[in-house]
């Protein structure tokens, strides 16, 4: 069975999709891998395994590499003699950031019916931003952190207390988040975040406060990594998570009770449920006074969150084959012909 990567395309994370492919690479050791790039002008190229390494993009030598067009049932290259299809079971898609985590991709893939391991339209639309996340967590019984919207036009009053963290509403990999520890940092707090979105998310910054990290999907059972303590300092900034993007060893569990750890592990089945089927997923959580909050969901972890898992290859390739498409509706036209019939017209 092989595996296609999709990853780049138009984003502002789009260099950390980069290196999360380029990842996969060292992690996938049995399973041929087809490595599909997505320039920032949104065209599709073929990359050859020897290939695949950072000068290859940064240089613009990927441009050639065969390029590739999207139809019915997967992607083809060009050739003489007519389209030759590009072959692989199932499709990840890696791309962090918009495209990837917005819902374009996985709308594409089911438009031209081609399996995926990613999050759905719907579950695209919960955790890619920031606010509807806390809705969502809200619904499945998830606690989160207390915040505030602003929108680039609004009046820039907090009505939180400081400190405060600040981040772009739609954005991940820490990119335009600030911690803001009084009230002369804000402005120029806000118009970092600002830069990046129109809807910018306020909550309370905590210092030295518990984190913990738990990846898994769903494929006819739950299939969940170990419980990590992130190491951090004030918090993850971009630097240090740029680092994960590129991680392919495992990491150390955390070091807390059974009942801790079962908090988190119903937590996060919780927010995956049915939503996020089809799709491997990161959640990152605080713990305050013994009890579980949501800080994010990662619906396309860094490097897919493969160092917290024990055997991460074989658990993809059983999530390939347990993956499906929306179902097909055929279109009868039986309510024109009646109106034909009714009408007296064949």
């Amino acid at each position: 069975m092989s595996i296609a990567i999709l990853f780049g395309s138009s984003s502002y994370e789009h260099e950390i999709s980069i290196v999360s492919a380029i990842t996969m690479q060292k992690v996938f050791k049995k399973t041929p891998l087809v490595n599909i790039f997505v320039s920032s002008s949104r065209e599709f190229y073929l990359i050859e395994s020897k290939d695949m390494k950072s000068s290859t993009f940064s240089s613009g030598d990927y441009k050639k590499s065969q390029k590739l067009e999207i139809k019915k049932g997967g992607f083809f290259a060009t050739k003489m003699l007519g389209a030759k299809k590009i072959e692989f079971k199932t499709l990840i898609n890696l791309i962090h950031g918009r495209d990837g985590e917005d819902g374009k991709i996985a709308s594409l893939m089911e438009f031209f019916s081609i399996p995926y391991i990613s999050p759905r339209l719907e579950a695209c639309a919960m955790s890619f931003n920031k606010l509807y996340t806390k809705f969502y967590a809200k619904s499945v019984g998830v606690k989160s952190l207390d915040y505030q919207l602003l929108n680039n036009e609004s009046m820039r009053e907090v009505l939180l207390p400081f400190p405060l963290i600040v981040k772009p509403c739609r954005l991940g990999s820490s990119i335009g988040v600030s911690i803001v520890k009084d009230k002369s940092e804000l402005d120029y707090a806000l118009d970092v975040a600002f830069e990046f979105d129109s809807d910018v998310l306020l909550e309370p910054f905590i210092a030295n406060i518990k984190e913990y990290n738990l990846a898994g999907c769903y494929t006819d059972h739950w299939e969940l990594s170990i419980i990590e303590e992130p190491y951090k300092e004030e918090f993850l900034d971009f630097d240090k998570k740029y680092l994960d993007f590129s991680r392919d060893t495992k990491v150390l569990a955390a070091d807390i009770s059974k009942d801790m750890a079962d908090l988190i592990v119903e937590s996060f089945q919780n927010v995956y449920g049915t939503l996020f089927h089809g799709s491997i997923i990161r959640c990152d959580f605080f713990e305050i006074d013994g009890e579980i909050y949501l800080n994010e969901i990662n619906p396309i972890p860094g490097s897919m969150a493969n160092y917290l898992f024990e055997d991460f290859e074989d658990m993809v390739l059983r999530l390939a084959k347990s993956v499906q498409l929306e179902k097909k509706i055929e279109s009868q036209y039986t309510y024109i012909n009646s109106i034909q019939s009714a009408k007296g017209k064949a």
